[in-house]
């Protein structure tokens, strides 16, 4: 069996744990092993029975007080706990902020094989090669997991959403409760209002110190409004206080693979790359014909921002208004 840990906020299921699901469904195919989903908390029953549209023949729901919040290392030990009851020889996670810290967790205890970042299917027809990014997305490695038990930790917006109808079964699971568990606590979580969040996201509008001062921000909001994107920055903008520190991309910010990226007035320093060369379409706007950006953009288009994204913005506003 393979085992998904589904990630909820305030008991909605994330986009990230529907793409997990159709993940481990199509490894579960491969393999010919049904596939169980691990929740924690009241999430509200037809949000659970939701996940057998994505293929989950069993759903464990733990609903013990204890485990009402985040924590990694509970989580952990009670996914663990579950995956060896229920004999799962595969664990996947998706690689969201809290997952990057519960996979490797989860693989310790299992003293399982562990990939971080995978961004395709494995290949089982010789063995079980799972291909993640490596380099800070430069290059990509093919890992050979030999252990008995994997734990893969999935990118987000790396594996399409795929409804797989089935029947299911939803069973509490009430796993061991260890006080040594439970010696880090969240006291309180304080979330980003309705915003989009950034890992997420499949469109992504971001801009640098191109623009020349926060007060020019708002043509960046509205393209991302008209997209229903996120916005993003560089790391000299948000350490110039223009924008949010939650709004950095790059290799020391957010690290993003968005299905669109647009950069704007950002010159692609290789430390910025790293966070967004997982994007599937770069597209980059900058007067500066040089920019190291635009050798790694999909589309580029050189000249002025103040000139080019209020003239794309009314671009999307007529599009919009002929549908």
């Amino acid at each position: 069996m393979i085992l998904v840990y589904t990630e909820n906020t305030n008991g909605k299921f994330k986009k990230s744990t529907y793409e997990a699901l159709s993940y481990a469904k199509a490894i579960g195919q491969k393999l010919n092993v049904d596939v169980a989903a691990i929740s924690f908390g009241t999430t509200d029953n037809d949000e659970l029975k939701n996940l057998a549209q994505y293929g989950a023949n069993k759903i464990f729901q733990v609903i013990n007080s204890k485990f009402q919040s985040f924590n990694g290392q509970a989580y952990a030990s009670a996914i663990a706990e579950a995956a060896l009851q229920n004999n799962c020889n595969v664990v996947v996670i998706g690689n969201s902020f809290s997952g990057k810290g519960l996979a490797p967790r989860v693989a310790i205890k299992l003293n399982a094989g562990f990939v971080d970042g995978a961004i395709s299917l494995p290949d089982t027809a010789n063995g079980f090669v799972v291909r993640k990014g490596a380099y800070s997305g430069k290059a990509f490695a093919d890992v050979n997991v030999l252990a008995a038990t994997k734990v893969i930790s999935l990118v987000p917006n790396s594996y399409k959403v795929e409804t797989n109808p089935c029947e299911t079964n939803i069973e509490e699971f009430n796993p061991t409760v260890k006080e040594s568990d439970f010696k880090l606590t969240i006291k309180e979580t304080v979330r980003a209002g309705d915003k989009i969040s950034l890992p997420e996201a499949e469109l992504v509008v971001s801009a640098g110190r191109g623009l020349k001062g926060p007060e020019n921000w708002g043509m960046v909001e509205e393209l991302a409004g008209l997209l229903g994107a996120a916005t993003a920055c560089s790391k000299p903008v948000s350490d110039s206080h223009w924008r949010p520190h939650s709004e950095h991309v790059g290799q020391t910010g957010i690290a993003i693979s968005p299905n669109l990226y647009i950069a704007i007035g950002i010159s692609g320093a290789i430390q910025h790359l790293a966070g967004v060369s997982s994007s599937k379409t770069i597209v980059v706007i900058n007067k500066d014909a040089e920019a190291p950006f635009f050798k790694a953009a999909d589309y580029g288009i050189i000249g002025d921002a103040f000139e080019i994204v209020p003239k794309l913005i009314e671009s999307v506003k007529k599009f919009k208004a002929a549908i």
